[in-house]
């Protein structure tokens, strides 16, 4: 792997959130290794790695829920490293995986959570029913948690996480294991939610939500931060590259080399059993390829051009191809 010194931009902002040299290790395990980043006041801020880079070791500590070993924690300038309530009214959580009540309606979970966060009473009901209402969930109110679909739940746990209105929300892994119009939905709450100028800490381990929703995205891997930078600055370097995906009848693997061997100029990666990534920084010309894949009695049934995009960049800094994260999505039941 291929590791590049972490890079914060300073670009005038204020932080709101500022996280030096912390580091958490569990029995032998290094979770989260000697970070350090700053989360500017109004800025949506992607944590991207594969499951188990530390990235919800990272929240749980930021949150209070869990201490650091060593490193320094301030939110709003207060010291939160020895006294983790110091901002925690300041704070939304909305955690991977659900931590609602299954036997309380949506309406009651939602005045509960209100509750903890001591507002009156017809204060947390207004929220409740108007949150209900922003998340397409009105109709439910009355029925149990234990009855809503995967959506639906992940809606109503990020409703909860904001009911009292924090200024910082914490999202970890929102959209993973929803079907496909629900993290939809879910994406589409979390940019209105950010225009409304919350300060959204995010992570995911899928490159296109980031891509879509992120201003500055930190790689971790194993631990360790291996880059910060913003969504902009990160896909300059790549901007002017040429990409092209030739979907082939034969084998995709045994053609990859060949076409290397006689394109010197080009790079190429097999993606699947039938698809061959070519990249290059000048342009491609797609007759000689078709006719050297013919002449090796194959078939191109599609070709097309692609924009680089952020899951070039991460395969390029960490190593780790992004095929490697789509499975650990299926595995926790993604489709998103």
């Amino acid at each position: 792997m291929r590791t590049t010194e972490p890079m914060s931009v300073s670009d005038g902002h204020n932080s709101l959130i500022e996280v030096n040299k912390l580091t958490k290790k569990f029995d032998e395990v290094m979770a989260v290794d000697d970070i350090s980043f700053n989360l500017h006041q109004g800025e949506l801020f992607g944590f991207l790695g594969p499951n188990g880079a530390g990235k919800t070791t990272t929240i749980n500590m930021l949150t209070g829920l869990s201490r650091p070993d060593s490193g320094r924690i301030r939110v709003a300038g207060q010291e939160c490293t020895k006294n983790p309530k110091a901002a925690q009214h300041m704070i939304g959580v909305v955690p991977d995986e659900s931590n609602l009540y299954p036997e309380l309606s949506g309406f009651d979970n939602l005045c509960f959570c209100a509750s903890l966060y001591g507002m009156h009473k017809n204060d947390r009901q207004q929220q409740a029913r108007e949150l209900l209402e922003t998340f397409g969930l009105k109709e439910a109110a009355d029925r149990k948690f234990a009855g809503y679909s995967k959506g639906m739940k992940r809606k109503l746990t990020i409703a909860a996480g904001i009911i009292h209105n924090p200024q910082i929300l914490f999202l970890d892994e929102p959209t993973t294991g929803i079907d496909v119009a629900s993290a939809r939905q879910i994406r589409q709450l979390i940019a209105d939610l950010h225009r409304t100028g919350k300060t959204i800490f995010l992570t995911t381990h899928y490159i296109e939500e980031a891509e879509r929703l992120c201003e500055r995205i930190a790689f971790i891997v194993k631990g360790r931060i291996v880059r910060i930078d913003t969504v902009r600055n990160l896909l300059q370097p790549i901007r002017q590259r040429k990409v092209m995906l030739i979907s082939v009848s034969n084998s995709a693997n045994d053609l990859c080399g060949k076409l290397a061997t006689a394109f010197t100029h080009l790079e190429f990666q097999p993606i699947s059993t039938e698809q061959v990534r070519v990249e290059s920084a000048e342009s491609i010309s797609l007759g000689p390829l078709l006719r050297f894949i013919e002449d090796h009695n194959a078939e191109v049934t599609e070709a097309r051009r692609l924009s680089p995009s952020l899951e070039d960049v991460f395969v390029s800094i960490t190593g780790i191809e992004a095929k490697t994260l789509r499975k650990e999505t299926e595995k926790k039941g993604g489709t998103a």
